[in-house]
This record gives structure tokens, C-alpha cells and sequence, in this order.
């Protein structure tokens, strides 16, 4: 097997070992459900389309990466996580920033892995209307996110608190929504030359 094929294999693994953990006795086990439910409903996708439909490494990478945000913030609850606590001193937060870091990161993943399936199924090719769509997508994605939590919410009442994660802030879903923006452009600015690279590799 070429190092190419073994790195998927790779992530899935340590994927599975980071979900067990977390999942022994996480901060709270309904917000476990709901902060690794992506993750459990996007790997059974990812296994089942690789043979047909092998994305690239750098977009596997970003998947394996966002996976690992959504299971700590699993884990501790996103204004519990420690690493958020230790940017929060270092910095002088007023608030845990880590819920801030996994929104930026809800931008960033979408972007590239949107720009891949929009460039090999659809005649799309780079440039500003690739730019401007894939932002459309991510932004549509956080939206999306944003009215789960409200639905959430909305269904199981106070114990969707820790889920929703706003730590007194009221403009906390327009912060979500404009850093999925700031990383959906950033993602685009700093891989795409990389990524239309391994797409050039991928179709050889």
C-alpha cells in the first residue's frame, strides 16, 4: 500500500481511538452526541466512498483535523476546553475562545473539501466564481449549524446549554457565522495553489 492510501487508513484509526476516549466520560454525554455526530455521520461516508471517489491528501488532512476539534470540544464541552483556558490567560479573554477556534475551523475544513467537489463535479474551474461559491457553501453550511443549535434548543430545552456554548455572549451565532467567512476566504487565499497541485497529481 503507497503512503498515499495508508495516511486515510492512518486518521481513521486515530479518529476511532480520539472518539473512545472522549467518549468514556465526557463533560456531558448529551453534548457528546451532538458535538461528534458529524463526525460519526461524515467517517461511515468517507469509507464508503474512498474507492470510487478518493479525495485528495490535503482535504483527508483538514477532515482528519476538524474531526479532532469536534471531539475534544466534545469531550470537555467547548467553554471547557483546557487548551481554550490557556488562550484565554494568555491572552486575556473574557471568554474560553476555543467555541472560536472550532467555528474558524467550521469555515476553513468546508472550504477546501466544497472547492474539490465543485471542481470535479461541476464544470466550475478556479477562479472568482469558484471563490465566490464555495464562500456561498460554507457560509450556507454555518447558517445551517447555527439553526441546529436553535432547533436543538428548541427540543430538549436547558440541556442544550453546554451544546450551544454562547458563555453570555448575545452576538455569539453572528461571531460563528463571520468566522466560518474569515475561514472559508482563508483557506481559499493560502491552499489553493496546493490543492489544485494534488488535484493535477489525483487526475495522473
Amino acid at each position: 500500500m503507497k503512503p498515499a492510501s495508508r495516511e486515510p487508513v492512518s486518521f481513521l484509526v486515530l479518529v476511532a481511538i480520539a472518539l473512545l476516549l472522549s467518549g468514556i466520560t465526557p463533560y456531558d454525554r448529551t453534548t457528546w452526541w451532538l458535538e461528534v455526530g458529524p463526525v460519526l455521520l461524515g467517517v461511515p461516508i468517507l469509507i464508503a466512498t474512498h474507492a470510487r471517489f478518493r479525495l485528495t491528501p490535503l482535504v483527508y488532512r483538514l477532515l482528519f483535523l476538524h474531526a479532532l476539534i469536534l471531539i475534544l470540544g466534545g469531550a470537555y464541552t467547548y467553554a471547557r476546553v483546557p487548551f481554550g483556558f490557556w488562550l484565554q490567560d494568555l491572552f486575556s479573554f473574557e471568554r474560553n475562545p476555543y467555541d472560536r477556534i472550532g467555528h474558524l475551523a467550521q469555515g476553513f475544513v468546508p472550504a477546501i473539501l466544497a472547492r474539490e467537489l465543485l471542481l470535479r463535479r461541476s464544470p466550475l474551474v478556479p477562479g472568482k466564481w469558484l471563490f465566490f461559491l464555495v464562500t456561498c457553501v460554507c457560509l450556507a453550511f454555518s447558517a445551517l449549524y447555527e439553526l441546529t443549535e436553535w432547533w436543538t434548543a428548541i427540543a430538549v430545552g436547558s440541556a442544550a446549554e453546554e451544546f450551544l456554548g454562547t458563555q453570555g455572549d448575545v452576538w455569539d451565532t453572528q461571531w460563528d457565522m463571520f468566522l466560518a467567512l474569515l475561514g472559508a476566504v482563508a483557506a481559499q487565499w493560502a491552499l489553493s495553489a496546493v490543492h489544485d497541485r494534488q488535484l493535477g497529481e489525483l487526475e495522473r
